[in-house]
Parts: C-alpha cells; structure tokens; sequence
C-alpha cells in the first residue's frame, strides 16, 4: 500500500516592515514598500499595515514599484479612484496592481502581468499620460510596453550593464503630437544613452564617467516668456530646456541639458558636416566629497528643492535659487568687497554704484546651495517625496525613508517658501533642519532572527534577534510584547508559558515575565556565548550549553522578594506579605573538553545529549551523568540536534550540509542524507499528542533558505518549502504538529500549516521532475531568442513562461478538437449523400457539449478569448505551421461574422509577420488570404464608421455641456458671447509652468 502524507503550504508571513530590494513611494499618508515578493501599505501615522498585495504562488522578491502618473499627481489619499501601479519583480516579470486607497479595506486587484526581461528589473518608469511604461532589466535591455494594449512594443539593446535610470522626454514641439517622443537611460557600463522612440534607434551616447552610473532625475524648465515665439521669418522657435542630473558610483553628481529647440530640429547636419550634439554638460554639483555612490535622485514636482541619496545613512537635499537671488548674492558680495577695499584704502578711481547689478550669464552651479541634511538611524535603501502634499502648518515637505534595518521613517524638510530669499537659512537665521515625525519599526526585527520558541498551547510564538525579544500571536500574527535584550542566540519557554529564558552571546542567561514584559533576573551563567537551552521533561529545571565547555544544570524556585508589605488586621496585629518570583537556581556542572553547540534532553528523562566543537555528539545519562554513548561520523561540528518522542532516534545536523539519523540504544547510525546545498542550522521532529501520533518525521532548515520534511524511518524527504529569501536560523515546531515556524536572515517569520491535502511521494517526484524539464525548455527557448536577436540594437519583446506554454498547448488543443468535429461532419455528409438514406450523426466531443454545444469556430474563439492579452503572442509562438493555417481558416470565418475585429487583426498581424517565409513559398495559401483580406477590411470599415459615429457624438456633446457651463458662469459677470469665445480660447492656451 502506498504511503501518503499530509502537505504542508505556507501562510502569510510576518514581521516584515520593508526589504531592501527595491524603492517606496509615498502620498503623505501610506506609504508603499516592498515585503519580499509582496507589496505592504503602511498608514505611517497609525504604524499599521493596511493592505498587501500578494500574488498567489509567486516567490520571487519585488525589485521596484512605480505609481502611475495619472494617479500619483493627484490627492491619492482622499480620492476615489483606484490607483495603477507597476510592481516589477526578480524574476523579470511585472505585474499592475489598481488599489483604491480611500477603501483599504478591499484587496488590491491584479490587472495584467507583463513578461519581458531575462533577468531581475532595475527600473521603471511611466509616460506622462500613463499609456507607456518602460522596463530596464539587469542584462542591459529596455522593454517599452503598451498598457492600455497589453503589449509589448519593442525592446532595446544597446547598454551593457544594468540600468538604472529611465526618463521619457515628450516632443517639445506640439504640432507633433503622434510622435512618441524620446527616452533617456542610463546603466552601470557608464553610458548616458538618448532614444528616438519614433525610429528606435539611439541617437546619442554620451560617457558620463569613469565610476558606474547610478542614478538619473530630468526637470523641464521653461522660459518666463511662452513656448513658442515667432522669430523674424515667421517660424515657430521653442523655448526651453530639460536638465538632466545623473548620480556615479565614486558619489560625483553630473548635470546636463537638452534644448527643447535642438530637440526639435533633429539630426541634421550643420555647414561643417558634423551632427549636432543633443545633450551637453552644464556642470558638476558641489557636493561633500564623498566615496558613496549616489543611488537615487529626484526632484520636488513644485519646489526648487533636489534630493540625492547616497548608499550610506544620510540623504542630501539641494535648494535650486533663482536667477534674481544669484545676482542679489553677486551685489551684496560686491558691496562687501568694496567695504573691505574701502578700509584698506585701495578704493578704485571710478566708482561704481553699489546697487548695480552685476552683469554675466549665471551658471548653474551658483544657482546650487545647501539646504539640509537627513541623517538616519541605518543605512537608507531609497527614499520618497509626498507628491503635492506640503504641511501648511509646518510648512514643509513630506518625505519617507526606507532603512535596511527593516524600518521606515518619515520626516518633515523645512520648504524654501518659509525662509528668506537672500539666503539658505530659516528667518531666525538658523540653518534649515528636517524632523522626524514617525517610525514604523515595531512590526519587525532590526536584525537577524536567531531563535524561535512555541508556548506549550500554541497560541504565543517568541522571536529573539540582536537586542529585541518580540512576543507575537500565532492566530492573528501580530506583536503583542517588544523587549529589550542583549544578543540572544537560544530561548524557550519555562512550563507555564508564563516565563521565557533567553542563552546571550555574552553568556547570561536572561529571565523574562512575557505578561508585564520585565526582566526580573539576569544571570551570568557562562563565561562564553550559551549556544544551547532545553528545560528538563519534568519541568523542574533546565541545562545550558556554552562555549566555555561548560554544562550547568539549573533547577526552579520559587525565591520572595523585597521586604514584602506589612498589613494590620482589626486587632491591630502585623502581618507581612512577601511576594514570590520564579528564580534561577544553579545545582550542578558538567565540564566537558570543547565547545559546546547544543544540548537536548530526551523526553523520557534518561538522557541528556551534548554536540561539541570536535564535531562529536556525547550522550550521558541525566541522573548521574555517567558517559553512555559517543557519535562520531561528522565531518564538521554538529550544529544541532533532536530527539523522537518515543526517545528511540536521536537526529544530528551538520555545516557539512548531512543528516545523520541514529538509535539511541546502542549509537547505530541508521542513515546518513545529505540534505542540504550549505550548513544545515536546526533539526527539530514532528511533534504530537497522544501515543498514536508520535512519528518519526521530522524537520530541517539550512542557510541555502530551504525548509525540507523528511521520513526518518524510510529516509526519504517528503516535501522542500521554498520561500524565504536567505539564510533561516532558527526553527520550532508546534505542540500539536500542526504547523511549523522559521525565522531567517531577512528578518522574516513564517509559519508552515498542515493541510488536509494528501501528498504522495511518487507524484511529488514526478510533479518536481516536470517543474525541472518545464524550466530547462524555457531556459532553451528563452537563450534561443536571445542568441537570435544578437547584434540588432532593437527586437520583439517575446519570453516564453509556463503560462504562455500552457496557453499554447491549449489553442493547439482547441484546434485539434474543432477540426475534428468538422472532419466527422464532413465525413458524415458525403456518407448520407452517398448512401441516400439517414445515417445517425457522430457524436461530439465532450469539450464541444460541455462547452454549450458551441459551434466549432465559436469553441476556438471562446478558448482564444481566455488567453490574457499580454501572454497571446507568446501563445501563438508554441503553433506549429499546421496549425497556423488551421486557425487563419477560423480568422476567416470571424472576419466573415465581424466578430472580435481587434483580436482577429492583431492575431493575423503576428502570424503574418512570424511565418511570413513559410507562407509566401506556399502558393496554396495566396486564395485563402486573399479571402481573409477583404472580409477583415469590410469588418474594419464597419468598426471604423461606428467609432467615428460615438466619437462625433462626445464631442458635440462635450461642447454642449462646455458651452452651458461657460454661458452660465460667465453670465452673472456681464459678458457678452464674444467676449466668452475669448476666455475660453485664453484657457486653452494656457500652460502650467514652474518658476525657480
């Protein structure tokens, strides 16, 4: 009989505020972070998380997000409408996510994913309408995508290193609305690049440095007169330029410039030959010398403020002044100089009036000035300006900060309206200084997670790191309790639950009330770090094991403390009161020859189990502790160990990446597994309640991130969990082997439930056989398009994922089953008509009934219709030529009945263009397409009248309702039409600018 198991599947994980891979953005009241491979939303006001957005069965970690223009610009925490974000991921996917702040309480929905890149994504951003977003992965490509068409429009290969900076530039020139405009990039192979999107070539590479460049920001500004001016001839000339400030690796920050002017005009040669150069330098700004690389940089959307982060603790912010203050800055240092020649009695002959301004073009490196500084508490991974939301009664700038330490802040930067305009400083003559306002750290551990302990009824799970012992709940997963402790390394409940014992690095045995969150006694118990702690089964005591090769034996007590209080009863007698606290009492030593890693006694009591450094596991008995066995077989020291319930196998773990699985009767080793691709940190068997329920199963974690369950009666592994983004230290399992909980190196906390799904080993084997070949076809596929599409600096945005395989084996198996109804059908016909009476007609496909008795063209288009718009062309790739025919045949059938105009168009497009050599040599296929051709244009020339009838009715209703509104309005002013006409066209023709 087959053996089958219980699977084990992960729950939400916890203790997460933010991970360092990727960016935030901000709204002035939640702020959103990347948790891993989820997206958390934090109210930074309340410390609470609001919202996370988690796409099912998907592990890769979140790499960087970006919120759509058309909704960030707005007041996104008082609107109604759903905000668009793009969340890019690791394994090279994006996946837009609508999230509707004003009603967190409804999860995020996913809108589509897009699959482009090779490798991880290293940016992104929008166009100023929303409609484009460009994608630049760590191989060096650009993928620009389509998101009102779910597509991906091309992809650019000209960098070398990763990208790590994007911008779109609009065509300065408004008479050229339907050019796509242009992109700026920048990579870590020292390249500043500028793209024509309209003929997808590069059109200027320019070598920002020596050091790698690390970050990009551009700004327009605009001349104080219009945009647009006639010069003598008549002709349009463009006001106006971008400035581009780039950020290098060696902490050198680089400004540059592009006239909107020379933008205009294009590549053409001048009188001498030469092309004109589109981007040139401006400047460097005067920064601290710093060897930090310059990781982020931004501008404030309304303010002359400049923000760069370096790759350390501090955040620089720069005050952009404008051209009036540099000349008053020139007078006032002139009248200074003059003052100082005056006193030295060098005075010039002619004398110059001291209000003169002087004369000079002024640069931008004069127009740059210091404002303030941002110190953090750790290193800052990115940060975020609150678009549009200024405290008016503080009168500053919202910002938030991202730490590594698994925290964020939120500060308030003093705004340059609040201060005078001669100078940097605030009116009182102080230098501007930020304030911290919040901090969310509470939810999660500043360090590594190094031990984890399960009360004895399962309802309170406690979490030890470096200087916080953190007390959560298992049902609910939040923190209840935040302690402060030294660098804990081992811990465990005292019988009760009401107690916690923590082993430090220092070598104390730590003593903790969990209900009034006190220490009430520290215990320097060992001279080195106590690496092991294990209450005895008759929870009188416990043992600890330390580097100082010592083995101390602890018993329980209850000791009074203080005087206690005195009370006098009616007769006026005294009585004292004294109360009583749990105590540490330490009874005996054990000394051994080395370090010691781990200690464990046996559930029954007999034994007690101590692993040293010489990678030997002793074993004494516990009442006399006279020597019993000795296990050797380890190449490095063991690192943990375990005993079964029934105290018949004992388990041992090693940094030479084994299992070892021994009897404890007579110290026979049973099975040695490697088990793990690095150092296996703890083992920890299964536990249950009752006598029927003890197994031999058991647990293991290692620093490769794995959780593996194993079978230690038949030495097999049963399942590998995946999910934890580095190196898990610490492991415990529930009293009622219900669940399992991991603590790690990304400062994360999961718990694994048993499920009611069986699990069998033989389908698991085959199931990770298959996932294993599935990868190693796209792998093959994926390198194939990319060998392909070498030496071309543009190429199709095409990747094969599991999805876009699935999805084509399901077209090839809805054509299968069509064609074969109709070759039934057809094949049925000719017989009736041959034998001249009634023949019985086949029956159908069950996927035909079960469908609705569809129509074979009508199934096809129903199983078309389901494949997700971005995935289609990649589905259509997998077709065989057969099959490619197949479906044109159905094409023209739709065409035929106007069916899914679009879709029919956009199919035909991709077939025509991939198998173009196949169908040209094939002359049977010129009648059928000719066919094709003229029904598809009939359907099209339908669509086209009925979207130019809808667009004529909006707009002969948009300006009904304008010319009421506008009637209306301005009839209590006393206009007349004429003079309405003309303010009209007056706000039309404005356009938003910003002064600096």
């Amino acid at each position: 009989m087959v053996r089958s198991y219980m699977r084990h599947g992960p729950t939400q994980a916890f203790g997460i505020v933010n991970s360092p891979t990727a960016n935030s953005a901000y709204d002035g009241r939640l702020a959103y972070v990347a948790g891993w491979e989820d997206v958390l939303v934090w109210d930074v006001k309340r410390g609470e998380m609001i919202s996370m957005w988690h796409s099912p069965s998907h592990t890769s970690p979140v790499s960087f997000l970006t919120p759509s223009p058309s909704t960030s610009s707005s007041s996104s925490s008082t609107s109604d409408t759903p905000q668009t974000f793009a969340v890019s991921y690791q394994d090279g996917s994006i996946r837009l996510w609508s999230f509707n702040p004003s009603t967190p309480e409804v999860e995020a929905s996913e809108i589509v994913t897009f699959n482009g890149h090779k490798k991880s994504i290293s940016y992104m951003t929008w166009d100023n309408s929303g409609s484009r977003l460009a994608s630049g992965g760590a191989e060096g490509e650009i993928v620009l995508w389509d998101v009102i068409g779910e597509i991906g429009l091309f992809k650019l290969k000209s960098h070398r290193g990763q990208i790590t900076g994007l911008r779109f530039i609009p065509h300065p020139n408004p008479s050229k609305r339907s050019h796509p405009g242009f992109l700026v990039s920048t990579s870590k192979d020292t390249y500043l690049k500028l793209w024509d999107l309209e003929t997808q070539h590069c059109v200027q590479t320019i070598v920002v440095g020596r050091g790698e460049v690390t970050s990009l920001e551009i700004k327009e500004y605009d001349d104080d007169t219009s945009s647009a001016l006639e010069d003598g001839e008549g002709e349009e000339r463009i006001r106006g330029r971008w400035v581009i400030v780039t950020g290098s690796g060696d902490g050198e920050s680089k400004v540059w410039t592009v006239e909107k002017e020379a933008l205009d005009s294009g590549l053409k040669e001048g009188e001498d030959g030469q092309l004109p150069t589109l981007i040139k330098p401006l400047c460097t700004l005067p920064l601290p010398t710093s060897s930090h690389a310059i990781t982020q940089i931004n501008f404030h959307e309304t303010l002359p403020l400049l923000f760069l982060q370096t790759n350390d603790k501090t955040m620089i912010t720069l005050r952009i002044r404008s051209e009036e203050e540099v000349n008053a800055k020139r007078a006032r240092r002139k009248k200074r100089d003059k003052e100082k020649s005056k006193k030295k009695g060098k005075q010039d002959e002619e004398e110059e009036e001291v209000n003169d301004v002087p004369s000079g073009e002024v640069k931008w490196e004069e127009r740059i000035t210091s404002w303030c500084v941002v110190r953090a508490n750790a290193k800052i991974k990115s940060f975020a300006i609150a678009r549009d939301q200024v405290d008016s009664a503080k009168g500053g700038v919202q910002l938030l900060l991202a730490l590594a330490n698994n925290s964020i802040e939120s500060y308030t930067i003093p705004s340059p309206s609040s201060t005078s305009k001669k100078s940097s400083k605030l009116p009182d003559g102080s230098t501007p200084e930020p304030t911290k306002t919040h901090v969310v750290e509470l939810p999660g551990h500043r360090n590594d997670i190094r031990s984890i302990s399960i009360s004895s009824d399962d309802q309170i799970i406690a979490s030890c790191s470096n200087g916080t012992l953190k007390i959560w709940n298992s049902r609910t997963t939040q923190c209840i309790r935040t302690i402060e402790c030294g660098y804990s390394i081992c811990s465990t409940f005292l019988p009760g639950d009401r107690h916690l014992v923590i082993g430090t690095k220092s070598g104390e045995l730590l003593l903790f009330d969990i209900a009034s969150s006190t220490l009430l006694e520290s215990y320097k118990a060992h001279s080195g770090s106590v690496f092991g702690i294990d209450v005895r089964p008759d929870g009188r005591g416990l043992v600890s094991g330390s580097e100082d090769k010592d083995v101390k034996f602890w018993d329980f007590e209850l000791k009074e403390k203080g005087e206690g209080e005195k009370v006098v009863d009616r007769l006026g007698r005294e009585t004292v009161y004294k109360t009583k606290q749990l105590a540490l009492v330490h009874v005996r030593t054990l000394k051994m020859t080395d370090d010691i890693l781990c200690c464990k006694y046996s559930p029954d009591g007999r034994f007690l189990a101590v692993s040293l450094l010489d990678s030997t596991v002793k074993i004494f008995f516990s009442d006399t502790l006279k020597f019993f066995l000795s296990l050797y077989g380890h190449k490095l020291p063991v690192l943990s160990l375990d005993i079964s319930q029934d105290s018949k196998l004992i388990i041992t773990c090693s940094a030479d990446k084994n299992i070892k699985i021994w009897g404890l009767d007579f110290g026979d080793c049973h099975r040695s597994l490697f088990a793990h691709d690095d150092s296996i940190m703890q083992v920890s068997f299964e536990r249950g309640q009752g006598q029927e329920r003890i197994s031999h199963y058991f647990w293991s974690v290692g620093k490769d991130g794995l959780l593996k369950y194993w079978d230690g009666d038949k030495f097999e592994l049963i399942q590998k969990l995946e999910g934890h983004h580095g190196e898990i230290w610490a492991l415990a399992t529930s009293h009622n082997g219900q669940f399992v909980v991991t603590g790690s190196h990304d400062k994360s906390i999961r718990i694994w439930e048993k499920t009611d799904e069986p699990l069998f080993l033989e389908e698991e084997r085959e199931r990770e056989i298959e996932q294993l070949y599935d990868s190693n076809i796209l792998d093959n596929l994926n390198k194939d398009d990319q060998e392909g599409g070498e030496g071309g600096e543009v190429e199709g945005v095409t990747k094969q994922t599991s999805e876009t395989l699935m999805s084509g084996e399901k077209i090839i198996e809805a054509l299968e089953i069509a064609d074969n109804d109709r070759e039934a059908t057809r094949q049925w016909e000719e017989e009736k008509e041959k034998a001249k009476i009634e023949i019985p007609r086949p029956s159908r496909n069950p996927e035909l009934i079960a469908a609705g008795d569809l129509d074979p063209d009508e199934y096809v288009l129903k199983v078309i219709q389901k494949v997700p718009t971005a995935n289609m062309e990649d589905a259509l790739l997998v077709l065989p030529f057969r099959y490619v025919i197949s479906l044109l045949g159905y094409l023209d059938e739709w065409a035929l009945k106007g069916q899914q105009t679009v879709l029919i168009s956009r199919i035909l497009f991709f077939l025509m263009r991939t198998h173009s050599n196949q169908i040209i040599s094939n002359k049977i296929m010129r009648t059928p397409l000719l066919t094709l051709r003229n029904h598809l244009r009939e359907s099209l020339d339908t669509q086209r009248n009925v979207m130019g009838y809808n667009l004529a009715a909006l707009k002969f209703l948009r300006s009904s309702w304008e010319q009421e509104r506008t009637a209306g309005l301005y009839e209590s002013e006393g206009m007349d039409e004429e003079a309405v006409r003309k303010r009209i066209e007056e706000g039309r023709g404005k356009r938003k600018r910003v002064v600096v």
